[in-house]
């Protein structure tokens, strides 16, 4: 009996051929925190003040994928996976364009835009150490905003998660979560840190439950934590420039205020390549 070759079946072979034969990629995707804004060099499209030498791109050079590809913009927030980001000259495309089936290695930092992470940094400022008024601003009547983004944020986290394996269903994804910006204890470092010593514990237990939702989202999709913020303790912004991985609110080294800089990128780097292990 003859065999009929279809086009729509060669077709079919072809594309398999081509899916069997591509190279596996390491796609990172995130917000500044992974994005590294002012540490040099900055790679376009420059309004997501994105660095080459963010803790994706240092981690590259040891993982050494066939293929990279490394999307993250600060500023980013959850719907920024699936839709363009507006930056200058942007627009970045959706994230989630640079995942592929062949996506081996996924790093995913998320979540701090949505709860509004540069807004509470500004609110809470304050030109006195005394008294808590951030935690005045943010609880009113037992009822806690912070503590109710997170809560809004989780089903966004879990759904970027859910898209990340329709697309990379191979994909092995690691969830990085955020240094320490304050003091694990005690009350801060006012000025350097110009937040009232009141706040500071509530600050603390913000970014810890933040980074406490992270790690359930992750645990629920299968997903491994990079949990930077344990290794962090004693590396926050009150510390001395060569210890801290966070800068200050006036940053000393190359790196925007309140964000990672060199030294804790490569510390992230070296977390994310011993979990990808």
């Amino acid at each position: 009996m003859g065999v009929r070759i279809t086009l729509a079946a060669l077709a079919a072979a072809l594309v398999f051929a081509t899916s069997a034969q591509a190279a596996p990629r390491y796609t990172a995707l995130g917000d500044s925190y992974a994005a590294g804004p002012l540490i040099p060099l900055q790679l376009p499209p420059f309004g997501c003040l994105k660095s080459s030498n963010n803790y994706a791109h240092l981690a590259q050079l040891t993982l050494a994928y066939p293929e990279f590809a490394d999307p993250t913009c600060s500023g980013a927030e959850t719907r920024d996976m699936t839709a363009p980001q507006n930056v200058t000259p942007g627009p970045n495309p959706p994230q989630f364009d640079s995942l592929t089936a062949d996506t081996a290695l996924v790093t995913l930092e998320i979540g701090g835009n949505d709860i509004g992470f540069s807004s509470i940094a500004r609110d809470c400022v304050s030109p006195t150490p005394q008294g808590s008024p951030c935690q005045d601003k943010y609880v009113v009547n037992g009822q806690d905003e912070i503590s109710r983004r997170i809560a809004e944020t989780a089903p966004k986290v879990d759904a970027v998660l859910k898209g990340i394996q329709a697309r990379s269903p191979l994909a092995r994804i690691l969830v990085v979560n955020y240094s320490a910006i304050l003091p694990h204890k005690g009350n801060g470092c006012w000025p350097q840190m110009p937040i009232a010593r009141k706040d500071v514990p509530y600050l603390r237990a913000k970014q810890e439950e933040l980074n406490g939702m992270l790690a359930q989202e992750a645990a629920a999709n299968g997903a491994k934590l990079v949990d930077v913020y344990a290794a962090s303790v004693g590396r926050d912004a009150c510390q001395l420039p060569g210890i801290r991985w966070v800068e200050p609110v006036v940053p000393v080294g190359p790196a925007a205020p309140l964000h990672p800089n060199i030294l804790g990128m490569k510390a992230m780097a070296d977390l994310v390549v011993a979990a990808a292990h």
